[in-house]
């Protein structure tokens, strides 16, 4: 498992608004080239984005479902995107003063991702997860 933090200069009901906007998904998260659809109650239990992966002209369709929430708090998903396969995606929102500690923690847990040994895989998480923060970051600490 990776984990990696961020002090992000926004309030965390600011950070939640760009994570509870499935529309913006494409716009913080390394991989996600565009949303196809979200599901009505997004962020709730059991819902989904449908967004694609790669780029063009390669791009996958694949979903990435929400496994638990607590609204401005934290969420845990299932994101696909085969064929890397699947992994399990923790982010937590933690006041600190008026900014927002933001910990995102990743695990590969199902497809050839998650058969390549941690020593492998984690350099490529943390590098992922440290650009998928510094995104979430610059639109949350940007949008009004």
């Amino acid at each position: 498992m990776t984990e990696n933090t961020r002090l992000v200069h926004a309030t965390p009901d600011q950070v939640w608004s760009v994570i509870s906007d499935g529309w913006l998904y494409p716009l913080w998260v390394v991989g996600a080239a565009r949303m196809r659809d979200v599901d009505e109650d997004w962020p709730a239990v059991g819902s989904k984005l449908h967004h694609s992966v790669g780029s063009w002209p390669l791009l996958l369709d694949d979903e990435t479902e929400v496994l638990d929430a607590t609204p401005g708090r934290s969420i845990t998903l299932r994101a696909r995107a085969w064929p890397a396969g699947e992994a399990e995606v923790h982010v937590r929102l933690d006041a600190v003063g008026v900014e927002t500690e933001v910990r995102i923690t990743e695990e590969p847990v199902a497809g050839p991702g998650a058969l390549v040994p941690r020593a492998f895989v984690a350099p490529s998480l943390k590098w992922r997860n440290t650009e998928t923060l510094r995104r979430l970051a610059l639109v949350a600490e940007n949008r009004t």
